[in-house]
């Protein structure tokens, strides 16, 4: 009997094109998350947030056999349940997955939303956005208005960082987002979500010697 195709490593559903982009370029950057390469597709709900929250788990369902691992990824803000603790709604999420996956497929929620990642501390990320003022790109925002939160993020990263773009004539696009991905350094960031797609990954794909 012949075998079929081998299966790939991972799945991941994503909320959205910038999303999509940005776990795209963290998954190549396998030594910094301390996993081997993965084999892996990035795939789009077309219902972005909200679809991947009361969606995602049946999109995914038929991936299975085509697929190893799977990882569904959304805003908290975009899917409608700011209010709701991230913690409880990836509990639920991945508790439906297991029915399907086993231990092999889970749930990451980003509060409040994807840009919180984009403003890591990062020596980089002024060129990335293009900022070449006199002030800091955080000190300028402070002027415009924004709070910056104690681990030097603004408080509307996604607000921000629209500022910031239109302040230097520079289109939102979801290369930018691939871009801080492959660029800036993991080691230092200590985002909650972050931290949880670490180490899923390092839990599934984890290379001693990374």
């Amino acid at each position: 009997m012949t075998p079929g195709p081998r299966k790939k490593d991972l799945v991941v559903l994503a909320a959205d094109k910038n999303m999509e982009f940005a776990v795209t370029g963290l998954l190549t950057r396998h030594p910094s998350l301390g996993i081997r390469e993965v084999t892996a597709d990035v795939k789009r709900h077309p219902l972005r947030d909200p679809g991947c929250l009361c969606e995602g788990v049946e999109f995914l369902e038929p991936l299975r056999a085509q697929y190893e691992h799977a990882l569904l990824i959304f805003d908290l803000e975009g899917s409608g349940t700011a209010e709701t603790d991230p913690t409880v709604i990836e509990t639920t999420l991945d508790a439906q997955l297991k029915a399907h996956w086993g231990e092999c497929a889970a749930t990451v929620v980003i509060a409040p939303e994807l840009e919180a990642w984009v403003w890591a501390d990062s020596p980089h990320l002024p060129e990335l956005l293009g900022w070449a003022g006199p002030q800091t790109v955080r000190e300028w925002l402070v002027t415009q208005g924004y709070a910056l939160l104690p681990n030097g993020k603004p408080n509307r990263p996604k607000e921000a960082l629209e500022e910031v773009l239109r302040s230097v004539r520079k289109p939102r696009s979801s290369r930018l987002y691939r871009a801080v991905a492959e660029t800036v350094g993991l080691l230092r960031c200590t985002d909650r979500a972050f931290l949880r797609l670490r180490g899923v990954l390092q839990t599934w794909f984890g290379d001693m010697h990374a």
